[in-house]
């Protein structure tokens, strides 16, 4: 039975960390989901549009052929039982992101009693990384190139720099 996973998020803009799980994910899953989902705290705030989002993920992971890329404003437990996922994929960076995500990951199982939730522990290279991180970085003229992948970092950097 294949198996599939969702790694939900806003992605506003995607990062290396985001990527990485990305890359991770799609070599333990037979199909991966990348959606990108509505941050109702966001609302707003957003650098991108949904379309653009999904272009700029559609970009980095085109050599990855068991990638998909979506976008749902909805709950994501439906969209997971919709799409009879297995798993849903969520990056730890520090102790303070497991409060919050063990709080979505029991919601979600209650809602969709299908689903289960994998963590995965951001690389140290990118445990400090958030897409919040990088467009205040940016917005004040601090090179993010580095924490960006290089095939979409000078779009998203002509995006933010103010």
């Amino acid at each position: 039975m294949a198996k599939t996973a969702i790694y939900p998020g806003s992605f506003d803009p995607v990062t290396n960390g985001h990527l990485d799980l990305i890359r991770r994910s799609s070599k333990l899953f037979d199909r991966v989901i990348v959606v990108v989902m509505t941050n109702y705290n966001k609302i707003g705030n957003y650098s991108f549009t949904v379309d653009e989002r999904m272009n700029l993920i559609r970009r980095v992971t085109g050599d990855l052929p068991n990638v998909q890329v979506d976008a749902d404003g909805g709950l994501l437990a439906s969209y997971a039982e919709r799409q009879k996922a297995d798993v849903i994929i969520k990056g730890l960076r520090a102790v303070s992101d497991f409060e919050d995500e063990f709080q979505q990951a029991l919601i979600n199982k209650k809602l969709y009693p299908g689903v289960e939730t994998l963590f995965f522990a951001a690389e140290s290279d990118n445990m400090f990384l958030s897409s919040s991180m990088i467009k205040q970085v940016c917005a004040l003229g601090g090179d993010v190139s580095q924490f960006l992948p290089p095939q979409i970092s000078a779009d998203i950097i002509a995006r933010l720099q103010k």
